[in-house]
């Protein structure tokens, strides 16, 4: 797509975050705009490609483990982005080839390049459009429930996508939304940028994003945690990317990277039996004479 000519109602003069962050894992799905704008801020993040390839790798280990460990079968990847390799259904399906998949993204050259990749998996997979801050609506999409049983657990990916929203929207009430419409037994998944470290180079480096179709709201340790309300964060919990499950992987380069910011925190989390309101009514007292 680099040197093709956008789909119509694509501005190719506006950069985009995930055609920026499609650059940064090494591929093509970009216009000039979005180069331009992804070197700004690796002029204060160099790090940036390598952050998102850990995010990346954080993601599919979650993945692995909610289908292994926790028997989670079904997925709700919100914000997905542009396909890459190593996406959630190519993770999953090395498991259990039953798992099934749903993809959503309010951006319309993510949901163009999306269903020509999962074109030939249409009994595990769906691509729909959707916004998360309208979640009821993705959650009553029709295309999604055909494939998604609500009344059953799902995962809920939320993987570097809370970040482009604003406080004016109200994060941590979308996702406690989306909570209330899951079964119990359902996960989060989440990984956000924060300002926790070198915080002047993480304001300058989301002032770029401004820039961009959609901006970034850094927000510190304890507004990420504030997300997870209503869940049980499970070990280890709010963590550094490299630090969520490391495994055989990512354990030497996590070594060599423990100079380095994280820039990022991500964690999941399990929602735990819905609360019964109980009435107790009072003992019956009687007098045998």
């Amino acid at each position: 797509m680099a040197d093709d000519a956008p789909p119509p109602g694509i501005d190719a003069r506006v950069p985009n975050p995930a055609r920026m962050y499609n650059y940064f894992l090494g591929g093509k799905d970009n216009f000039a705009a979005d180069r331009e704008a992804a070197e700004k801020v690796l002029k204060v993040a160099p790090e940036a490609p390598a952050l998102a390839r850990r995010n990346r790798a954080f993601l599919r280990r979650a993945v692995r483990h909610l289908v292994a460990e926790a028997g989670i079968r079904q997925f709700v990847d919100i914000g997905t982005g542009l396909p890459t390799e190593g996406s959630v259904h190519e993770v999953a399906h090395e498991m259990d080839p039953g798992v099934r998949v749903a993809y959503v993204d309010n951006d319309p050259v993510v949901l163009a390049h999306s269903r020509a990749l999962l074109s030939g998996t249409a009994a595990t997979t769906v691509t729909v459009q959707g916004d998360l801050r309208r979640p009821e609506e993705i959650l009553a999409d029709p295309e999604l429930r055909a494939l998604i049983d609500l009344s059953e657990p799902v995962a809920i990916l939320l993987v570097a996508v809370v970040h482009f929203l604003t406080d004016d929207d109200k994060p941590a009430e979308l996702v406690a939304r989306l909570r209330e419409s899951v079964a119990p037994g359902s996960h989060l998944v989440l990984s956000h940028v924060t300002d926790e470290e070198r915080a002047g180079d993480a304001r300058e480096g989301a002032a770029v994003y401004r820039q961009a179709s959609t901006g970034v709201t850094l927000r510190s340790r304890e507004q990420i945690h504030e997300l997870f309300d209503g869940f049980h964060l499970i070990e280890p919990g709010l963590v550094p990317l490299d630090d969520w499950r490391p495994d055989d992987e990512n354990l030497l380069a996590r070594q060599a990277r423990r100079h380095l910011p994280t820039w990022f925190l991500c964690g999941v989390g399990t929602c735990p039996e819905k609360a019964v309101n109980i009435v107790l009514r009072p003992a019956c007292t009687c007098f045998f004479l």
